[in-house]
């Protein structure tokens, strides 16, 4: 298993802080929210502006509907991905919840594989993130959408505060359940209000974990960080909280 870090950086000192820290915490990789955003069209200067980056970029992750543009931005991210040898694109859907049908899923499914083909022939992967509020929120959600997703075209990556926001609790059995297309965890906690450190919310993560082991899973786990504290800090908390996690 490879270890990566994610936080939302406020400014430019942040995101630079972030940069140059994360891997004296034993992180292998960042998993940027909007860090790449003002350079999708020119990743050979976002290379200039920050060299460490180079072989750390573990995943993009981007909020876009299905709409016209933002299947436009996604293309344009998938391209950047591919350019700077980012593991994943990683996607929230940011379509509305309400009126979702099993057929709306299905549709977006179809669109998605698409996508994703284009994302494997750019040389990264479109991993689906599931989000409260969004089409994919629930473990049903995710059964619909992956049954009619083509095999192959599109992993999922698991957010455990988003899956416990959304009212689920069995998170080991959706790790079981989803074997075959989980291809990235977001790891943060939740206390029923808002996101929390690592080991500091309600989430019982031991179960997570075992059945993290017992499947096999070899690829990336990153600390999604939301909590609002303070970046050294969290590097070092969430740190050992996944390599104490890990070990077992």
């Amino acid at each position: 298993m490879k270890l990566a870090f994610s936080i939302p950086n406020r400014d430019e000192a942040a995101r630079r802080a972030c940069f140059a820290q994360f891997r004296e915490y034993g992180f292998a990789g960042l998993q940027l929210k909007g860090d790449y955003r003002p350079y999708l069209d020119e990743p050979k200067r976002f290379f200039e502006m920050y060299p460490q980056m180079r072989g750390a970029m573990s995943g993009l992750i981007l909020g876009a509907k299905l709409d016209e543009a933002g299947r436009e931005l996604l293309r344009r991210t998938i391209r950047f991905a591919g350019a700077t040898q980012s593991a994943l694109v990683i996607l929230c859907l940011s379509e509305p919840r309400d009126g979702q049908t099993a057929e709306t899923l299905r549709a977006n499914a179809r669109s998605l594989s698409e996508l994703g083909r284009e994302a494997l022939d750019a040389g990264t992967k479109l991993s689906l993130h599931n989000h409260a509020d969004q089409p994919v929120m629930t473990r049903a959600d995710a059964e619909v959408f992956f049954e009619a997703a083509a095999p192959g075209t599109v992993g999922l990556t698991v957010d455990t505060a988003h899956f416990a926001k959304g009212g689920e609790r069995d998170l080991a059995g959706i790790v079981r359940a989803f074997r075959g297309v989980i291809d990235n965890f977001h790891v943060k906690d939740f206390d029923g209000e808002r996101f929390r450190m690592l080991g500091e919310g309600a989430i019982d993560f031991a179960p997570l974990f075992a059945a993290i082991r017992e499947t096999g899973y070899d690829g990336w786990i990153s600390a999604d960080e939301e909590s609002g504290a303070e970046l050294g800090l969290a590097l070092k908390t969430t740190a050992r909280f996944l390599n104490e996690s890990l070990s077992g």
